[in-house]
């Protein structure tokens, strides 16, 4: 094992705080930066479903017949603002070619690689706290239709990719979530499946292990990195410069950047390209108890809903508006219409509370995991898309064990930033 170092870790979200309290754990020096807080952003809106059923990349051929209604309906699932699409083109441009079967086939098995390892990462870096932060309950995802030649064809798929899923018909599916409308006819249930009844939670439970440890939290936001240059006496640190009211700077051995969304100016300075977009996401937190035990998502309606401590989630769609334009709350309002479809009892549900958080999404669908190339003292934990709460502790075992020299047990080649240099 690498002797203790002092290290920075650039981002308090999930996999930043993995990442932290991994580290901490191998006897390292570790400091957390976030100018937002612990766990906020994505980390404390998401639908808290560990989809490590999603293996297959957004960058799905199917969906090119439907851009232009991401063009023109802006409550459309996914949806493209049409202020935005020239900016964002050179992304849909990249978006589009890794469409081509060999790249989709390719990027399926590096997402697949993650996902059968996230939940056993997060069993041994939660150890005792695993069980009272992540139900093993699966999740559902139903079908209003009775095409059972389609719905087949999609288990078969799941199938093929090693992902343990059992169709249900109505009498099965009831008796599992007797809450579900009647006008379900199908459904998959993912076994293997986990979800978290308060993704906040979960972050500061990893938080308090982290300070636990002996971590350290500064509150502050990142505006440089600085690798100190040949001839100093510490050739192999990195300088940081913080963004505080007295520009302080601290020196570092080691620093790991998982910014989200936000990565790219950080990755500019350093000389690296980052194709980054905010594939932003919507909920809408209804104050009811649903009787929901697991997550339940609808094939038809492209959106899931997730029981919480307090109340049901509904999340699921997907806006590309770039990072500063104000939220469009219709968006999350909507999911009630969605909700209300196919839940039972539908009476008691009202609007709740609106959010909105930017997940970071890459052309490929695949995160930016290792060390950066020319900087050998720098690491990249960023870019998961809509699975960082998924893949956050194989993520921070990754990092580690580069960290420390060690050989990584997955390949990270598929995952690393020379690909778009």
């Amino acid at each position: 094992m690498t002797h203790s170092l002092q290290i920075a870790v650039v981002g308090a979200g999930v996999i930043g705080l993995c990442n932290a309290l991994q580290l901490a754990r191998q006897g390292h020096s570790v400091t957390l930066y976030d100018p937002a807080g612990i766990g906020e952003q994505c980390s404390r809106g998401n639908a808290g479903h560990f989809a490590t059923e999603q293996v297959f990349p957004l960058a799905d051929k199917a969906l090119l017949p439907r851009i232009p209604m991401m063009l023109l309906d802006k409550l459309s699932p996914l949806r493209i603002d049409h202020k935005y699409f020239v900016k964002a083109s050179p992304w849909l441009s990249r978006f589009c070619l890794n469409m081509l079967p060999g790249r989709f086939k390719r990027h399926t098995r590096a997402l697949r690689a993650l996902n059968e390892s996230a939940l056993a990462a997060f069993k041994r870096l939660l150890q005792e706290d695993f069980e009272s932060n992540i139900n093993l309950r699966g999740s559902l995802l139903t079908f209003e239709h009775d095409r059972i030649k389609e719905i087949r064809a999609i288990q078969h798929k799941y199938q093929q990719q090693g992902v343990a899923v059992e169709l249900l018909d109505r009498t099965q599916l009831f008796a599992l979530e007797p809450g579900l409308s009647r006008c379900i006819h199908y459904a998959l249930y993912f076994t293997e499946v986990g979800h978290t009844s308060d993704p906040y939670q979960l972050s500061q439970a990893l938080f308090q292990r982290f300070s636990a440890l002996g971590g350290r939290y500064v509150k502050a936001e990142v505006c440089a990195i600085t690798p100190l240059k040949e001839g100093s006496n510490s050739p192999e640190l990195t300088q940081i410069k913080l963004t505080t009211q007295t520009h302080s700077c601290r020196t570092f051995d080691r620093l790991v950047l998982a910014t989200g969304a936000w990565s790219k100016t950080l990755c500019a300075q350093l000389g690296y390209k980052l194709p980054i977009e905010a594939e932003r996401g919507y909920h809408n937190m209804l104050p009811v108890i649903s009787g929901l035990s697991r997550p339940v998502a609808s094939a038809d309606r492209q959106f899931i809903m997730t029981p919480m401590q307090n109340g049901l989630r509904l999340a699921g769609t997907v806006e590309f508006a770039g990072l500063d334009t104000r939220p469009n709350y219709e968006r999350a309002q909507m999911l009630l219409t969605h909700a209300r479809a196919i839940l039972r009892d539908n009476d008691a549900l009202q609007q709740g509370e609106h959010w909105m958080g930017p997940r970071p999404s890459l052309p490929d669908s695949l995160p930016v995991i290792g060390r950066a190339p020319n900087h050998p003292n720098i690491y990249f934990a960023l870019g998961h898309q809509h699975l960082g709460l998924t893949q956050a502790a194989i993520t921070s075992e990754l990092i580690a064990q580069c960290i420390a020299n060690q050989p990584t047990t997955l390949d990270i080649g598929p995952y690393s930033i020379a690909r778009f240099q």
